[in-house]
């Protein structure tokens, strides 16, 4: 745990206890503050009280007896709608801030020798990858590397720093909406597009939100943005122009007269007098596709911008096992694949994981985003059949009419029952991809639950006969 500082014997409000918030108000109590904690969830302040913390609906409190607000990241700040909380904390003056804006803090009040390095990871795809592969690559290395963030662990709950370690962070959007102190040694920035449009008032506010990332860093600091979309094309010009920081540039797509790119697999580095052949990504077997590979370009740049050598940064690429969840592999039978790409829970993310493939079986749905999968159209060939479920299922089969065949599943067992019967009597190799291009609430908690719910139902198969699947 890392315990919190600059709220000795204060009161710091803590709202929303989910894992996220436990971890905090565990935190916070670790470094002398007083949390109290609320939840409009009876089960979460039970496990809270069953922990000895104080509760008390904040609707009630005194609100000039509190020092803070720390919000989980799921409640919302400003739109659809501010939270009754944050328009109760405005009203009294209270800072309102979330658990990264609390390990910035401690990060940057501790003394020079203890200060630990800091990669803090964004964008609107690709960065739970880039965060596991950036933490793989520096273990691998032998740094002291630490993960977690918006992946994994809350920051908050992972060991106390000390001045060998790199804390490895991913940060969403709405956790960046919550910070301003964050100063990371390497801040990388790898794509964005429309996302979360509802929590931040549309695509002005996201990009600001992920932009965050980048704000208090300096002379001696690293950014690393993709160039491979207008938004961060634009970004990367404009922090280039102010000249503050050293700036990778990483591509996918093209050759830079300086920066880190990959073209048809193989991963470059353009940052010296000549240009470096890293590493053939071909070999990276848990990196498949142009997606992964502009998280590779990332995830080199960074380790090389805190000294690991490209002799150790390209073992690392290769040695990489992958991330639950996002494109991984949870079972073969019969010559057929499962794919598990659980995490891409927006079109964008999902085309990744459908571009990777020539042809597959798709399973898709959930609880459906702005645009649906209408951006996805010039995919639709590759999909030899797919298998709706959840809230979206009908929309997304009139979006398929007359381009693939579907069938409305309805849930992901009875999709990977069927996506099976159906790929196996093909008779030939074939892919059954869960990415579902949409949120998981409707059915599951979260993306992690629906995936193994997705492994569960392969295993399923594995263990028992195939029973028929009404159609």
């Amino acid at each position: 745990m890392i315990p919190v500082r600059g709220f000795e014997g204060k009161r710091v409000a803590v709202f929303g206890l989910g894992r996220t918030g436990l971890t905090a108000a565990r935190a916070l109590k670790a470094g002398g503050a007083e949390p109290v904690l609320w939840d409009e969830k009876p089960a979460a302040r039970q496990a809270a009280a069953a922990e000895g913390f104080e509760l008390a609906d904040l609707r009630e409190v005194d609100w000039s007896s509190l020092a803070a607000l720390m919000l989980s990241p799921g409640v919302p700040l400003t739109h659809p709608q501010p939270h009754w909380t944050v328009e109760l904390a405005r009203a009294a003056g209270v800072e309102i801030l979330g658990d990264i804006e609390l390990f910035a803090r401690t990060v940057n009040a501790a003394p020079e020798y203890k200060r630990p390095k800091v990669i803090a990871i964004t964008g609107t795809n690709g960065k739970s990858t880039t965060t596991a592969l950036v933490g793989h690559m520096l273990t691998a290395a032998g740094r002291d590397a630490r993960i977690g963030g918006n992946i994994g662990y809350g920051v908050l709950g992972l060991d106390d720093m000390h001045g060998g370690a790199v804390y490895v962070l991913e940060v969403s959007s709405y956790q960046l909406d919550l910070t301003s102190s964050l100063k990371p040694d390497v801040a990388i920035l790898l794509n964005i597009s429309p996302d979360h449009l509802d929590r931040h008032g549309g695509m002005d506010g996201y990009v600001e939100a992920k932009r965050r990332v980048l704000l208090n860093q300096g002379k001696g600091d690293t950014a690393v943005i993709g160039v491979d979309d207008a938004w961060c094309q634009q970004i990367c010009t404009e922090i280039t122009a102010a000249n503050r920081r050293t700036i990778w540039p990483i591509s996918a797509k093209r050759a830079m007269g300086r920066g880190v790119y990959a073209l048809q697999g193989v991963l470059y580095d353009a940052t010296g007098e000549r240009v470096v052949e890293v590493a053939d990504l071909l070999r990276a077997r848990s990196l498949p596709g142009r997606h992964n590979w502009q998280n590779a370009a990332a995830a080199y740049a960074a380790v090389r911008a805190l000294g690991v050598s490209v002799e150790d940064a390209a073992t690392g690429l290769v040695t990489f096992p992958g991330l639950a969840h996002r494109m991984e592999t949870v079972g073969e039978i019969d010559r057929v694949r499962f794919v598990n790409d659980s995490k891409a829970t927006n079109a964008d993310a999902a085309r990744q994981a459908m571009s990777s493939y020539p042809r597959f079986y798709w399973i898709a749905g959930g609880r459906p985003k702005a645009g649906g999968v209408d951006s996805l159209d010039d995919l639709f060939p590759r999909v030899a059949k797919a298998y709706l479920i959840g809230e979206a299922a009908e929309d997304f089969g009139k979006r398929l009419e007359g381009k693939a065949p579907y069938v409305l599943a309805g849930d992901i067992e009875t999709a990977t029952r069927a996506a099976f019967a159906d790929a196996r009597a093909a008779g030939e190799e074939a892919i059954v991809l869960l990415s579902p291009a949409c949120a998981s609430f409707d059915q599951f908690p979260d993306f992690e639950v629906r995936g193994d719910a997705f492994r569960a139902a392969v295993q399923g198969l594995l263990d028992q006969p195939l029973r028929g699947v009404a159609r």
